[in-house]
């Protein structure tokens, strides 16, 4: 076994990126609900606190804490990324690799994440994920993109817009 290899910590907060492998598309906005209902039946099975989440055009950034007894992370991204990718009637073509596998092309095969260290890297992390639709220039205030957990942050007073 390779002393590189992975280690997940039970009941730990993680922020990920998941990207679509044809960055520059809309398919996650066009699909919303597709994507929300793929998210929801996994985390059914695999539950999750989420603490923040934004769904850009081509990309997630997401902020979740898993429960103290699992650190399957992967898991639950394979599972809401093979959910959306069997029901989405929006595909982009599909590489020799890939058809070889006998995949469909919608996300990229792996996700970014970084294991939350503290309460300021929480806050920074949560922060990202709100204020990514301004950094891309698809709105000028958090609070006016609809596909974020920003909202949910402004009810429970945690965000002031």
């Amino acid at each position: 076994m390779s002393k590189y290899r992975r280690m997940y910590v039970p009941g730990g907060t993680y922020f990920f990126t998941v990207n679509l492998a044809s960055r520059g598309k809309d398919l996650l906005l066009r699909e919303i609900e597709l994507l929300r209902s793929a998210y929801a039946s996994v985390a059914v099975e695999h539950p999750v606190l989420c603490e923040a989440m934004v769904i850009l055009p081509d990309h997630i950034h997401a902020v979740w804490t898993l429960p103290a007894d699992d650190a399957h992370l992967s898991v639950r991204w394979k599972k809401i990324k093979a959910t959306f990718t069997r029901h989405c009637p929006a595909l982009s073509s599909v590489g020799p690799s890939k058809a070889i596998k006998g995949e469909r092309c919608i996300c990229q095969r792996r996700f970014w994440e970084h294991c939350i260290r503290d309460e300021a890297d929480f806050a920074a992390h949560v922060d990202y994920c709100h204020w990514n639709p301004v950094k891309h220039g698809l709105v000028e205030r958090p609070e006016a993109w609809p596909y974020s957990t920003v909202h949910r942050a402004i009810r429970r007073g945690e965000f002031v817009a």
